[in-house]
């Protein structure tokens, strides 16, 4: 129960107003600009859209800025004004097999069609800090590969197994699935409304649950088919133009995995597929998010249930979002002066009742 607190209206302003203070830092440095958190801190503003299921990257920066780098106080900002924007309408499908792609590898075959294109990746970095950050702010530029941002042809590589029946099939119910943002999640939950929650699900959580999976809770031992990251152009349709048109693009990265399968009385010995689909560079988020979607496919797949968390659909979508866990973990930091005397008092008579007794 929460109760009011005599004067606290005076203490709650005092504290915004040094919230103010410590967020704008000492005067004498330089106040830190959105657009520099927008293109210097682009993963953290990846992440921020992803989980906030809003594609912005200026408000996203704006978000950071004003939560002091808290990326799940930005998440829950960008949730919150995410609902007084109007619905005008949805977009067509994306096709990310025509993504202008920067960063294109996979794990399961060498030789693709467009060549692997390692791009931005920390993966082949030494984790060691550089001090030349540090002294002048900046690195010297290195001229440019001349891949990034030019059309590459590049099908899913998913689509050399599938043309040989090596890969389950992966086809489109043509339906229209639920709308998470607008209608309260509903279990069971088919796997079009649990890749939307995954979507958006906290990062840490997922990561979890993914690394899980690979030490053996599900038995879901999986290879990196293909991650990719690029820019997609989205279309709408118009109904007066009878048409589609082109209203902007967004990043996005995709990853799929391969997965053992072993087949059943009627259907073959095959490979599985996991799915991750997230806004910006946020492949950590989509590689979890593809192993926990294919751990949760274990009953329509017909496979033993190894009681594992990341196979239980209901824990998983339960507790999967970090705006819901911190809302509920952190108003235990607020008022519970009834309830905590309540609770006093009744240890306080058990005290007494068996002191009684002795």
């Amino acid at each position: 129960m929460y109760v009011a607190v005599k004067g606290g209206e005076r203490a709650i302003d005092a504290a915004h107003d040094w919230l103010g203070r410590a967020h704008r830092g000492p005067a004498e440095q330089p106040a830190l600009d959105t657009a520099q958190i927008r293109d210097q801190m682009a993963l953290a503003v990846g992440r921020v859209m992803a989980e906030g299921s809003l594609y912005d990257p200026d408000l996203a920066a704006l978000a950071i800025k004003q939560a002091r780098g808290d990326l799940i106080e930005a998440i829950f900002l960008i949730r919150a004004y995410r609902t007084t924007l109007p619905r005008l309408g949805a977009s067509d499908p994306v096709d990310t097999g025509a993504m202008r792609v920067k960063r294109r590898v996979s794990a399961t075959f060498k030789d693709i069609p467009g060549g692997q294109v390692l791009g931005p990746t920390f993966d082949y970095t030494h984790r060691l800090l550089d001090f030349r950050l540090m002294a002048n702010g900046e690195l010297p530029a290195s001229p440019a590969s001349g891949a990034e941002g030019k059309p590459l042809h590049a099908p899913h590589v998913l689509g050399f197994l599938d043309r040989d029946g090596l890969i389950e099939d992966a086809p489109d119910s043509g339906e229209t699935p639920p709308d998470l943002t607008r209608e309260p999640m509903e279990l069971p939950a088919d796997r079009a409304l649990r890749l939307q929650a995954l979507a958006r699900a906290d990062e840490g959580f997922l990561l979890g649950l993914a690394y899980s999976t690979q030490r053996g809770y599900a038995r879901n031992h999986a290879f990196v088919g293909e991650l990719r990251i690029g820019a997609v152009t989205v279309e709408m349709d118009i109904p007066e133009l009878g048409f589609s048109i082109e209203i902007g693009e967004v990043e996005l990265t995709e990853c799929e995995t391969v997965n053992q399968f072993k087949g059943s009385k009627t259907e073959p010995a095959q490979f599985t597929r996991g799915y991750g689909l997230t806004f910006g560079q946020t492949e950590r988020k989509a590689i979890s998010m593809a192993l926990v979607d294919r751990a949760l496919r274990w009953q329509e797949l017909g496979e033993e249930d190894q009681g594992a968390p990341a196979q239980d659909p209901e824990f998983v979508l339960s507790h999967c979002d970090n705006i819901q866990a911190t809302g509920f973990l952190e108003h235990i930091k607020l008022p519970h002066y009834v309830d905590f005397q309540a609770e006093l008092e009744l240890v306080r008579r058990l005290r007494a009742g068996t002191e009684d007794a002795s």
